[in-house]
């Protein structure tokens, strides 16, 4: 799940971590990936579910990427990749 967005991390040099959470008395499943360069501090948690034929059905991703108040939510994981691809660019020129 989220192949794109882990090559776009490992590309830029970021660690990450994920986890896979089944709630109770929730239908959907959840998967967390937390990245980060230096402190996993970064998340993105993907709601999703089985289709009858078994397939995964995405139905949200949200990122909160470090001191963010409100997540950022995306249907797809293009729309994913391209706002980390702005957002983590920019934190990396601002670094150097």
């Amino acid at each position: 799940m989220l192949k794109r967005t882990k090559q776009f991390l490992r590309s830029i040099h970021y660690d990450y971590d994920k986890r896979y959470i089944r709630p109770l008395m929730v239908p959907d499943s959840v998967y967390v990936l937390k990245f980060g360069k230096d402190h996993r501090n970064n998340r993105v948690v993907v709601k999703y579910s089985h289709t009858w034929t078994g397939r995964v059905k995405i139905n949200e991703i949200a990122v909160r990427l470090h001191k963010q108040k409100h997540p950022r939510i995306f249907k797809h994981e293009a729309d994913l990749v391209k706002y980390l691809n702005k957002h983590l660019a920019k934190r990396a020129s601002e670094e150097e």
